[in-house]
């Protein structure tokens, strides 16, 4: 029996990825999850070069290609040519996946704004910034591609002492959306992963087992290990991924489904600060 034809914006697989704040935690365990399925991958980072570099030399060890740049989301739109610099070097880029991000823990009443807008810039309009470099590189190739960007929990439901945070998270999850409906017709799908609780330097549990962070809130009873969160990434970076796009996929142990259990269960006023 002959070959079904391809799908509609079907191609051979991706080639190459830029995974944005890969040093560490997740954008680490992204890229080299990538790496090995044969994507040569772009590696960005912000302060840690070292650990680029790091996350470069594991990719390598697959027998792909790995290049790194500096990539500043506060020094923004100027540092998104970091993108343009790395899809150069890849000879294009089939997959971005916007990884870089931060947060604050402080309640809205004692907040300036520079703390507002930092977070706002890095986690929001850094996404917005890079994704749109990517796509116009991806629509000039003609072989479709793949946006995905790391998210959270918070892009769902909100926490206090995390107001930028949750609301850039929020626009980003809805900037998906926009993004899925605008590149269809390219080719292009774009999604996002959104975490709970992952043990990474990020969350302060550097090199810690999240098989022993127990977590009873969770329904699984732990945090999550970043390469769960990777493999979730990996798959939408497939061509068996091909017909979801403006999702949000929920990697988080089933946090988010506590809402009214948990609700129920707190036995005084504590959660009412950061």
């Amino acid at each position: 029996m002959a070959d079904p034809a391809p799908l509609p914006g079907e191609t051979d697989g991706p080639r190459t990825a830029i995974v944005t704040g890969a040093d560490s935690g997740i954008g680490r365990a992204v890229a080299v999850a990538l790496a090995g399925g044969g994507l040569d991958v772009g590696i960005t980072y912000h302060s840690d070069e070292q650990g680029a570099e790091d996350t470069a030399a594991e990719a390598r060890e697959a027998g792909v290609s790995a290049c790194v740049r500096k990539l500043d989301l506060t020094d923004l739109p100027t540092a998104t040519g970091a993108i343009d610099e790395l899809a150069g070097e890849l000879g294009g880029v089939d997959v971005l996946v916007n990884c870089a991000g931060t947060g604050s823990s402080e309640l809205v009443m004692d907040m300036d704004f520079d703390t507002w807008r930092q977070v706002v810039d890095v986690d929001l309009h850094g996404v917005f910034l890079c994704a749109q470099r990517a796509a116009r590189r991806m629509i000039a190739a003609g072989r479709g591609g793949r946006i995905i960007t790391i998210t959270s929990v918070h892009e769902h439901v909100p926490r206090v002492g995390a107001a930028p945070y949750c609301a850039a998270k929020a626009g980003a999850g809805a900037l998906t959306k926009v993004l899925a409906l605008e590149l269809a017709e390219h080719g292009i799908t774009v999604n996002s992963v959104a975490p709970g609780e992952i043990s990474t330097p990020m969350t302060g549990q550097t090199d810690a087992d999240p098989r022993e962070q127990r977590r009873p809130g969770v329904p699984l009873g732990r945090t999550g290990d970043a390469r769960e969160v990777a493999a979730a990434v990996a798959f939408l970076a497939t061509p068996a991924a091909g017909y979801i796009t403006g999702a949000s996929l929920v990697v988080d142990g089933g946090l988010i489904q506590m809402g009214a259990q948990a609700g129920t269960a707190f036995p005084d006023d504590s959660w009412r600060r950061p």
